[in-house]
């Protein structure tokens, strides 16, 4: 994968705060800084899109006859066969 280069601009403020982060160890330099701060905000609309990809399975897939018992105890029983209780 190819590199594109790009030029931005900070405000003073936020160009300390980079430098904060640099001086500090967290990061070697601007733009491992801003690459981390894009992979970051790249996984979050992921996350936030699978979520509304559930939500919209969820509507269409119509009203369960389910009782709010029999839901928790297939949860539970779910999770126990998954080792998560």
């Amino acid at each position: 994968m190819g590199n594109v280069r790009k030029t931005i601009t900070f405000t003073e403020q936020q160009d300390q705060w980079i430098k904060a982060r640099i001086t500090a160890g967290q990061f070697t330099n601007d733009s491992e800084y801003i690459r981390d701060l894009v992979r970051r905000d790249q996984e979050k609309n992921a996350d936030l899109e699978a979520i509304r990809t559930a939500l919209i399975e969820g509507e269409h897939s119509g009203m369960s006859l389910r009782t709010p018992h029999d839901i928790r105890k297939a949860v539970q029983e779910r999770m126990q066969n998954n080792g998560q209780l």
